[in-house]
């Protein structure tokens, strides 16, 4: 398996499959305070990287764009300039081109380079919260990609429900490499409900997924993050686990 995989810092990864590259919640803002309503989100650390950094990037998966810790000032800047960008349909109609609505459960089929067929991304479920919160915290995307003789990849976007993706792996008994988005965010809109996994939850969404190659995400960079990737390792060794994680520095090949 090589997937050329490489994270630049809170949700924003890349990934090679298939001859494609794709990024996910690009961004790329220096650290700073944002406004959110009555809420002040604030990142803590600067990217990993530039956009430049990340290479060609043919696809960019955005779970939601409503939230800055997902789509930044500049995350916003860099979506102008790439190919596609595939996300909810609310965020598609407020970013316009190249981004493209992809309702939950529906598919795009991408070539691949220099042929080998298609790559299949399929947008899943998410939920950003506890039940019955989306009218607060609005629609979010999670992604699966699929191909020919490739890994099977899943996406989390910024997702709290394990009912979630148990419906996720019944519909993809297969997957095989997960990024899953963490850290345990909290913010005043919902107390101390998490909008995101916790580490003991990401050990219970490995479980279900049957994943043998587990991607943290979203765990570092924003001070409303209430765990870190030391957290997620801990709850991995704990559950005897920690040979799934992966953690790569950039340019690290998978």
């Amino acid at each position: 398996m090589n997937l050329q995989i490489r994270r630049f810092g809170g949700p924003t990864a890349t990934f090679s499959l298939g001859g494609l590259t794709f990024m996910t919640d690009p961004t790329f803002d220096a650290p700073g305070e944002y406004r959110l309503g009555t809420r002040t989100l604030t990142k803590t650390a600067a990217p990993a990287g530039t956009p430049t950094d990340a290479g060609r990037v043919d696809v960019v998966l955005l779970s939601h764009d409503q939230h800055p810790d997902n789509l930044d000032r500049a995350g916003r800047e860099y979506c102008a300039t790439v190919p596609l960008v595939l996300s909810t349909p609310t965020a598609a109609e407020r970013l316009g081109s190249p981004a493209r609505a992809l309702p939950t459960w529906a598919s795009i089929d991408l070539p691949r380079p220099g042929g080998g067929g298609d790559l299949r991304v399929t947008a899943v479920a998410a939920q950003h919260g506890p039940d019955h919160t989306e009218h607060l915290t609005g629609p979010v995307s999670g992604f699966v990609i699929q191909g020919d003789r490739l890994p099977t990849v899943y996406v989390s976007g910024d997702n709290a429900s394990l009912r979630v993706v148990e419906e996720i792996a019944v519909r993809f008994p297969a997957i095989d490499v997960a990024f899953l988005f963490g850290g345990a965010a909290r913010t005043p809109l919902l107390g101390d409900a998490n909008l995101t996994l916790d580490a003991a939850g990401m050990v219970a969404a490995t479980r279900i997924l049957g994943a043998s190659t587990v991607v943290p995400v979203h765990v570092d960079s924003w001070a409303h993050f209430t765990e870190g990737i030391a957290e997620v390792h801990a709850a991995f060794t704990a559950a005897g686990l920690a040979d799934l994680l992966l953690t790569p520095a950039p340019h690290h090949a998978a």
